[in-house]
């Protein structure tokens, strides 16, 4: 605010100067005091009309191009400046009147228009496909990168997410805490020291919980790093970290999902890019491009690997519109990448345990009568899509703030947000969840 004043100055001064002029010239040339203050006073309002109009113009300036919602507040000040000026200005009140009303509509309908989810436009990215078996190892960090964070640089950007949707729960940076799964920080190293863990269910097969036999019968066992790295990704109740398991499973049972399957579905290049960053980036030399692919050969059966994804492809996962609203349902809690952290009774697949069980039509009035919800929604539905949009307005207690990605509103259209709120309001607790369409 403090900037778009300064700006508002710097273009304005000259009116600015002239107004201060006209109060000195009406305080020293006009000898009737009733005179005089009456043209004084209309001064002012002209200097506190013009102030709002710079306002206004530098709001444009400065935000027309970026990400702001705020535009609309520059139709407000302009329509307030106009009802001001019709107010205090009689002999041009009925002009600025209904300027000020046009000026009004126009930003009730600017603001409806931002309020709505954001889809950018234009022509898809060109689909080239990338060889990863021909990168060297920093272009494969690279590429690791992206899938992880979203582009290159991203890596220590708070709330930066790509395809691989690593960071709603993994830490990344060495000290950081992570609450809901360990930090990936000295992983290359940490991966030995785990294989000599007594408790390290895949040394004894036969004493491995059910839900881990029937994982990847017959798979075998990790013997280094790499394969550590690899069985983790792709069968993750394979080996908890004692504290990060399911609560009630006795660290038996992972949260995460098998990055291999969707809603994420990383192919054996992207998997082998995305080791290959942990490794380059703490200054190690990464296993070859061949012995990591080797690895995840080992613990993913050939039927389940993913195609290898086109340049087109994983830009859209990590940057473009997710889901265009055309889609059912079901479809779109799979791209928007929903069933990878919640359970969503009536949807296949969605049985994440990283947030908090989306039964909202029973969830959501309990949350709006909470003393501690700060958010604006006044109904169901509204909680709901504010809860999409704006994930920190309200923070479901025992989970932690900033897991949940915040660009939702780029990501799906209104439309797909839409068939959300919609299906996610319907769900009850104890009873059947609606048909899906």
């Amino acid at each position: 605010m403090v900037e778009l004043i300064w700006e508002a100055i710097g273009m304005g001064w000259p009116v600015f100067v002239l107004l201060i002029g006209l109060l000195f010239y009406f305080q020293t040339s006009i000898p009737d005091p009733d005179r005089k203050k009456n043209a004084m006073f209309k001064t002012m309002i002209g200097m506190l009309c013009a102030f709002l109009l710079f306002i206004a113009i530098a709001n444009y300036k400065e935000n027309f191009s970026g990400e702001t919602r705020l535009l609309p507040v520059s139709l407000v000040m302009i329509t307030v400046a106009t009802y001001i000026m019709g107010i205090y200005f009689t002999n041009i009140g009925a002009l600025m009147k209904i300027g000020g009303f046009m000026f009004f509509v126009a930003a009730a309908l600017s603001g409806y228009g931002n309020w709505l989810p954001q889809v950018e436009g234009g022509f898809p990215p060109p689909e080239v496909k990338l060889d990863f078996a021909s990168m060297t190892a920093q272009q494969l960090a690279d590429e690791g990168e992206k899938i992880i964070f979203g582009g290159l640089g991203q890596s220590k950007v708070q709330g930066a997410i790509g395809k691989g949707q690593c960071p709603l729960c993994h830490g990344f940076q060495q000290g950081f805490l992570s609450e809901r799964a360990p930090n990936l920080y000295g992983i290359p190293d940490r991966a030995e020291q785990r294989l000599k863990e007594p408790n390290y269910h895949m040394n004894e097969p036969d004493k491995r919980p059910t839900v881990q036999k029937e994982a990847y019968p017959g798979s075998g066992t990790a013997t280094n790093a790499i394969e550590y790295i690899a069985e983790s990704h792709a069968c993750p109740s394979c080996y908890v970290v004692p504290g990060f398991g399911v609560k009630g499973t006795n660290d038996t049972e992972s949260p995460m999902p098998k990055i291999h399957k969707p809603p994420i579905s990383l192919t054996l290049g992207e998997l082998a890019a995305v080791d290959t960053w942990m490794f380059v980036r703490e200054g190690k030399e990464a296993p070859p491009y061949e012995t990591i692919v080797a690895a995840y050969e080992k613990f993913i059966p050939e039927a389940e690997r993913p195609k290898e994804a086109t340049g087109g492809e994983e830009e859209a996962a990590a940057g473009g519109v997710l889901a265009t609203g055309d889609e059912p349902v079901n479809e779109i809690f799979m791209k928007a990448g929903c069933v990878a952290c919640h359970t969503i009774p009536g949807i296949e697949g969605a049985t994440g345990k990283v947030g908090p069980m989306l039964v909202e039509g029973s969830n959501a009035p309990k949350r709006l009568k909470d003393p501690d919800y700060k958010g604006q929604a006044q109904s169901v539905k509204e909680y709901i899509t504010e809860s999409i949009l704006q994930p920190s307005a309200y923070v479901v207690k025992g989970f932690p703030d900033n897991q949940m990605p915040k660009d939702f509103g780029k990501k799906l259209s209104a439309g797909a947000v839409q068939k959300i709120v919609n299906y996610l309001s319907q769900l009850k607790e104890g009873q059947p969840p609606p048909a899906v369409e």
